[in-house]
């Protein structure tokens, strides 16, 4: 199988042959593994006044970076970085090259969420008191975000490079959600239904991500039918076994190797951690390997390699997982 086929079957709850499929939300560390600055840290402010043969070039430069990547680390598929300053037809383009370079190897993904995510500190106040205050209008503008999501997703559709979309707006601190159940079944879960409908109806496949603890809402986010939830945190208590046990017949998992480990723990925690991953997301199919959040910076480039080569000696349907 490719590795977008693989991604493929778990996305539809199957066992692929071979692997289980790898896939990492973002990985930061081009400049110690290649030498190159990531396409989320480029900002190209006199973008308008290259020429046409300059843009190219670093059009065709970004899409070479994401697939040196796919295949450096053996990931399934990947998230493409829209440089800043570029348009969506600057995009089009690097991803039309990402297929020149690697055909049909790996599925393509694009930002796509327009949900109401968790605040940051500067606008938390004002959110809480818009939900409370005016919450017909703070409804308004949640399908209005949607519809115009889906507008953008049907001209994505046309460009006919593009396999899914990631939603990443967070809504979970590590020990609870932001909104209480009920408040995010008022104002999140109508809309996120409709988008993950929206985007599956126009072919598109959907991981929704969302880091910290997501039981309160777990069927919540479940009921609105996206392939998979990413990122299932045991940062936030979530546990990949309960999880897979609760809703894992309903929705692919990604994820769950667990990034503090990775980071700050010894090497045998975190190959423990690689492998306590396996052995629980493996069985039955349904599971895409990956950390609990991405590969950031500051994270040991090492760290992740030593996980990668656990995975890749053990992380086989051929083979019984680990325990």
């Amino acid at each position: 199988m490719t590795p977008k086929e693989s991604f493929i079957a778990a996305l539809t709850r199957q066992a692929p042959r071979g692997r289980v499929p790898h896939f990492e939300l973002e990985f930061f560390l081009t400049m110690e593994a290649f030498g190159r600055v990531h396409p989320s840290q480029r900002q190209y402010r006199q973008w308008d006044q290259m020429s046409e043969r300059e843009q190219t070039l670093h059009r065709k430069d970004v899409a070479d970076l994401h697939v040196t990547v796919a295949r450096r680390y053996d990931h399934a598929g990947m998230l493409f970085h829209v440089p800043e300053g570029w348009q969506d037809q600057d995009t089009r383009s690097s991803i039309e090259h990402i297929r020149e370079l690697s055909g049909q190897d790996y599925l393509i993904t694009l930002h796509g969420d327009a949900t109401y995510a968790l605040p940051d500190g500067n606008d938390m106040m004002d959110f809480v008191m818009k939900i409370s205050e005016q919450p017909k209008e703070m409804k308004e503008d949640a399908q209005r975000r949607v519809n115009q999501a889906l507008e953008r997703g049907a001209q994505i559709k046309s460009w006919g490079v593009l396999d899914g979309f990631c939603l990443c707006a967070d809504y979970c601190f590590n020990d609870n959600p932001f909104l209480s159940p009920g408040m995010f079944d008022d104002f999140v879960t109508p809309y996120l239904a409709q988008l993950v409908a929206g985007y599956r109806e126009l072919g598109f496949y959907v991981i929704k991500h969302t880091d910290g603890n997501i039981m309160p809402i777990l069927d919540s986010l479940v009921s609105t039918r996206p392939h998979a939830l990413h990122s299932i945190d045991p940062q936030g208590g979530v546990e990949l076994a309960e999880v897979k046990r609760q809703v894992g017949d309903e929705v692919c998992l990604i994820g769950n190797v667990n990034c503090a480990l990775l980071q700050t723990g010894t090497d045998d925690e975190a190959a423990a951690d690689v492998r306590r991953a396996l052995a629980q997301g493996m069985p039955g199919g349904g599971y895409v390997f990956g950390t609990s959040n991405c590969i950031y910076t500051g994270m040991s480039l090492e760290r992740y390699e030593l996980m990668l080569d656990i995975w890749r000696r053990e992380g086989s349907y051929d083979r019984d997982p680990p325990r």
